[in-house]
């Protein structure tokens, strides 16, 4: 399953059911650009959990909505709710052990 990015018209319904990692992302982010291949190869590794990308700059009241001060910021969903996030650059083991603790 390839990473996508989503809009905040599709947000609600993406998140809504199961686990979702929400990378919130700018586009001249550096450790933003960084991490998208390690998202890639995460997606392909734990096929139960969809990664989706929100471009910060172009969804500026979901990123307020969520109080996004940093990029990355990465959200973790659960039905619906968040129930974690971590800011900034992660490796992949970090970022594989810390999705499986809500798994």
């Amino acid at each position: 399953m390839s990473v996508r990015i989503i809009n905040s018209n599709e947000f609600k319904n993406v998140t809504a059911k199961g686990l979702v990692l929400v990378d919130f992302f700018a586009t001249w982010c550096g450790p933003c650009k960084m991490i998208a291949p390690i998202l890639e190869e995460v997606s392909n590794e734990l096929k139960d959990v969809e990664i989706v990308k929100v471009d910060v700059d172009e969804n500026l009241p979901l990123a307020g909505e969520f109080r996004i001060s940093g990029v990355p910021t990465l959200v973790l969903f659960k039905d619906g709710q968040e129930i974690d996030r971590v800011v900034g650059f992660r490796v992949k083991k970090d970022l594989i052990n810390w999705i499986k603790k809500y798994q």
